[in-house]
């Protein structure tokens, strides 16, 4: 019995190591990304707005290690300055969504009744539009630019998480220990700052992480219609949107570039929410 039991914890953790690894690969690669978006300016090689007429769509050189764009400006820089913008905005909407969110759960959970119904039919209604649709026509409405997307998509975000917030804060609301901290006359406020709130935060970290690709790829969609960030701006759906033109013309950097940094810090967060979760919540997917 015990021989079993060893064979199979060994086994375990065997198979639990890879994932391990890849869940601290992702790590760092958020990790190199938030740094990039943090010193990029410093560490960007050019101007990133610099234009270059006579190195239109070059190739890789020692002065352009991955060439320049339709209008000359050099890709490398264009996409570590861009990553500050390219991260921001779902940083926002995550944020935003995550913080309202949590709170509207919490409140379902701890009163119930009318409060709970009104908070789920609102997040019913919420949930019925797309956000990048709702995104869309926001942008269309107030004009280009990424603050109207980020306010709507920090709304269409809020059922993705507070459902599951919610779900979670029920259980924890008809614990115990709940009931014995009300009955020794503990302040509702530090009951959902100290105790419930604690108990929920793995969860909430790992729905906000694994939301955060998603936005990511709401608002590159938006600035790839060109309803988000704005030419010069080296943002990283604009400059797929920018170099598509050039595509045909068998340049596709700039659009391949861009693609693949949003590729890989898509992939990454969500590796690293799935990690987590093993890891915070016990989950075994």
């Amino acid at each position: 019995m015990t021989t079993a039991l060893s064979v199979r914890a060994a086994s375990k953790q065997r198979t639990g190591r890879p994932r391990d690894h890849l869940t601290l690969g992702a790590g760092c690669v958020v990790t190199l990304f938030v740094l990039l978006a943090v010193l990029g300016p410093l560490l960007a090689p050019h101007d990133p707005n610099a234009v270059d007429p006579l190195n239109v769509n070059a190739g890789p050189s020692t002065t352009h290690l991955l060439g320049t764009d339709d209008t000359g400006r050099d890709l490398l820089s264009r996409l570590i300055v861009g990553t500050r913008a390219s991260l921001a905005a779902p940083a926002v909407v995550i944020f935003v969504s995550t913080t309202l969110g949590t709170l509207l759960a919490l409140a379902a959970a701890w009163f119930g009744g009318w409060t709970d119904r009104f908070v789920s039919g609102a997040l019913d209604i919420v949930f019925g539009f797309p956000g990048l649709i709702m995104a869309v026509l926001v942008a269309a409405v107030f004009g280009a630019g990424l603050t109207a997307p980020v306010v709507a998509l920090s709304i269409a975000y809020l059922p993705l998480i507070t459902r599951v917030v919610r779900s979670a804060a029920i259980k924890e609301r008809n614990l115990p220990y709940v009931s014995a901290l009300q009955l020794l006359g503990a302040p509702t406020a530090r009951i959902w700052l100290r105790h419930l709130l604690p108990n929920l935060l793995p969860l909430i970290l790992v729905q906000a992480t694994i939301g955060f690709g998603y936005a990511l790829l709401d608002v590159a969609a938006i600035s790839f219609l060109g309803l988000g960030s704005q030419p010069p701006d080296p943002e990283w759906g604009l400059m797929v949107s920018s170099g598509a033109p050039s595509i045909l013309a068998g340049q596709p950097q700039q659009s391949l570039y861009a693609g693949i940094a949003i590729l890989i810090v898509v992939v990454a967060f969500n590796l690293l929410g799935t990690g987590l979760s093993r890891r915070l919540l016990g989950e075994n997917a």
